[in-house]
């Protein structure tokens, strides 16, 4: 039995864990934790875990297939409008559920499945939260399949080339896969340390793969040293939490002025520091870690830090964000780099002259597309509830013609579980000018904070105080005024905002260069020059 629970949804109200204890738990007030594989002894309290949740987060066997924008499916509709062969390239969570909404919608041709990874898709969230505190085994973190797929899987294949001209995805085992619409979902990987030989030492770990958790929680369990975690952003600071359960010493390096700066902005960031230096954590901001060094053996034994100190650690886990897949695309013809696989917002592929592709969409971490809630700007989005909504998007449209097709018009949220604290976002909060604390107590830890850029509501944080996440959605989604008027005895008197003091926008095309060649018209092209770091 598979479990699958929508954390972006989740609102805390615990009433799984009374139906099911074995399988469901609350990690403090609000942070929810569960087994994605119980024992199928579980499966009738399951069920009534199912039923009593109120707000229909939890899951057996996959999440339900919602209807985008009030519409019905093409299968209801008026069945199938296309048929082909479909190949998908990522068997990642966006991946998989493509594949299952495209069957659900009624599309009965060939559909192929590539993935570099031997496994089946699974949920990442886990690696740093259960599985790295060992209440769950890698293994258990197995996406359930949506239904019977009838679909081609080829797994431990790594996609090395795009013929676009000849419609092949081309393979590292030199076999060449044909198509005639491509799903591009090859998501991130983990940015490993910079320097190979002090990356090789052992004791030194990313966390992105089910195997980099199967690593790192085995090492934890033979090793009692001090831990040093590189980078706040939330994977860091969810494995600086953990560790602090399991009793160890945390070091957490961040050359940001604070925690989640990156995510949260400045203001927030200073409570995150905070939570984690009450927690235990020594927490070192606007610091780098400038060498890792080893023993003779080749085991991690300290780290050089840019303030001159020197640490001894036996582990360190590297949390420096991640790198687009996108080498495989090089020479594509696509608008693919460091960003990510432009698209537009209907996760049609762009093009590297611009124009959008027919055939070619992209959905999940890689996909890089015009957010019209944030000014239309090009916005990549790693988030859980993203690569789900985007990949019905992208299922639905390759089987729709341009009059049928819907537009990705999500709005992000995000969840972390973090020192006993459920935190949860939804729009961009660094998508602000301003940021207002509107309901709750900081010093409670049990508070909400409401973004805003120039004069209307963009986003907002819920510290253990999910249940108002839906109502600032709603706020984002009707562009309302900010500070937000609230009706409500739990608000300030008086709301007063202060600078968001969010990171400065970095432009996407970083490290990238397009010349243009050719004088008519048509025969103008342009050409992309990559650097990939």
């Amino acid at each position: 039995m598979r479990v699958v629970v929508d954390l972006t949804r989740c609102q805390g109200h615990g009433q799984c864990v009374f139906a099911a204890p074995g399988v469901f738990a609350m990690h403090g007030q609000e942070a929810l934790v569960y087994d994605p594989n119980p024992d199928e002894a579980e499966r009738d309290r399951v069920r009534r875990a199912v039923a009593a949740c109120p707000v229909q987060a939890i899951h057996v066997g996959g999440p339900a297939t919602h209807v985008a924008n009030g519409k019905a499916t093409a299968q209801d509709a008026q069945g199938p409008r296309w048929e082909g062969r479909i190949v998908i390239v990522g068997a990642s969570l966006a991946g998989l559920r493509a594949a299952g909404v495209l069957r659900r919608e009624g599309f009965t041709g060939p559909l192929t499945l590539i993935g570099d990874e031997s496994h089946e898709p699974y949920d990442r969230p886990p690696l740093s939260k259960q599985v790295m505190a060992g209440q769950v085994s890698p293994e258990h973190t197995l996406l359930p399949r949506l239904g019977e797929l009838d679909a081609e899987w080829l797994l431990g294949r790594r996609a090395t080339g795009l013929d676009l001209p000849g419609r092949q995805v081309l393979l590292a085992d030199g076999r060449q896969v044909g198509f005639d619409r491509l799903l591009i979902a090859t998501g991130v990987r983990a940015r490993p340390w910079p320097k190979p030989d002090e990356a090789a030492l052992d004791g030194v770990f990313v966390l992105r793969t089910m195997e980099d958790s199967a690593r790192l929680r085995q090492h934890l369990a033979a090793s009692d040293g001090r831990v040093l975690i590189i980078g706040a952003g939330f994977t860091g600071s969810e494995c600086a939490s953990v560790c602090r359960e399991l009793g160890r010493t945390v070091t957490v390096v961040e050359r940001g002025p604070t925690p989640l700066f990156g995510a949260l902005g400045g203001v927030i960031g200073a409570i995150a520091a905070d939570i984690q230096r009450e927690h235990g954590v020594d927490l070192r901001c606007g610091t780098s870690v400038t060498a890792l060094e080893g023993d003779s053996d080749g085991r991690l034994r300290s780290a050089r830090l840019s303030d001159g100190s020197t640490l001894e650690v036996d582990t360190a886990v590297v949390a420096l964000g991640g790198i687009r897949n996108v080498e495989w695309l090089d020479g594509s013809g696509l608008a693919a780099g460091v960003w990510g696989v432009a698209c537009d917002a209907g996760c049609r592929a762009v093009d590297v002259n611009g124009v959008v592709t027919d055939d070619i969409f992209v959905a999940g971490d890689i996909a890089r597309f015009p957010h019209a809630v944030y000014g239309y700007q090009f916005v990549t989005l790693e988030h859980w509830g993203n690569a789900v909504a985007q990949a019905e998007v992208a299922a639905h449209n390759m089987l729709s013609d341009q009059s049928q097709r819907w537009p990705h018009l999500w709005l992000p949220v995000f969840w972390s579980s973090q020192f006993g604290l459920n935190i949860k976002s939804v729009g961009v909060p660094t998508f602000a000018d301003e940021v207002v604390i509107t309901q709750g107590s900081v010093a409670d830890r049990r508070f909400v904070a409401a973004y805003g850029y120039q004069g209307r509501t963009t986003a907002a944080v819920t510290f253990d105080q999910s249940m108002w996440l839906d109502f600032y959605h709603r706020l984002i989604e009707q562009a309302a005024p900010f500070p937000p008027e609230l009706a409500t005895a739990e608000g300030p008197v008086e709301l007063r905002p202060v600078p968001a003091e969010v990171p400065d926008h970095v432009a996407a095309t970083q490290n990238a260069t397009v010349v243009v060649t050719g004088h008519d018209p048509g025969e103008r092209r342009a050409t992309l020059v990559l650097r990939h770091s």
